[in-house]
């Protein structure tokens, strides 16, 4: 275990030190920043209703779900039971450019969030699986950048994201497959 510690010291110190510097702090703190994106995500969610038609329509709806069942598995579950103590509260030279933020680390619900959503769309429209993936990937290094998370913290969220949003995206396969079935019987 302390062999895995220390590379994954060794990987955050890369990032939280080595590449450190005022235009990625600015940089990966407006990335990082919630608050930032919401206006997007209202943008995108009336595109899908507007113009996505019915695969649209219901991803609106399942990518709603999708986060919320995401950030409270991380935050709420997960976070709780391994309370793993966040690098900017542990490490006494860990770099923090936005102050520290929480409690716990594992796993990262950035990470967890944006690798759902990157997966869910791109089983739905695979045309944008470049975009999505590289933001979250971004987005997930940010909180390394940021000191607020080590590496394996982003690797779990990531991993585990990736998993709810593939089988959010096959549950919405499912019912779009039902949905037409049951328009052609009547």
């Amino acid at each position: 275990m302390d062999f895995l510690f220390e590379i994954d010291k060794a990987v955050f110190y890369f990032f939280n030190h080595t590449l450190s510097s005022m235009a990625l702090d600015r940089l990966f703190a407006t990335i990082t920043d919630v608050n930032s994106w919401y206006i997007t995500y209202i943008v995108l969610i009336g595109i899908m209703i507007a113009y996505g038609g019915k695969r649209g329509r219901i991803a609106a709806v399942m990518v709603i779900l999708l986060v919320t069942v995401c950030d409270q598995t991380g935050a709420r579950l997960l976070k709780e039971l391994f309370e793993r103590v966040r690098p900017c509260n542990f490490l006494p030279d860990a770099l923090t450019p936005i102050g520290p933020e929480g409690t716990w680390s594992f796993p990262s619900n950035h990470a967890l969030n944006n690798f759902a959503v990157a997966m869910f769309f791109t089983i739905l429209y695979p045309k944008l699986k470049w975009v999505l993936f590289i933001t979250a990937t971004l987005i997930a290094i940010s909180r390394v950048y940021l000191g607020l998370h080590y590496p394996s913290d982003i690797l779990g969220g990531a991993l585990l994201g990736a998993a709810i949003g593939y089988g959010f995206a096959k549950l919405q396969i499912f019912f779009e497959e039902k949905t037409e079935k049951r328009t052609l019987e009547l």
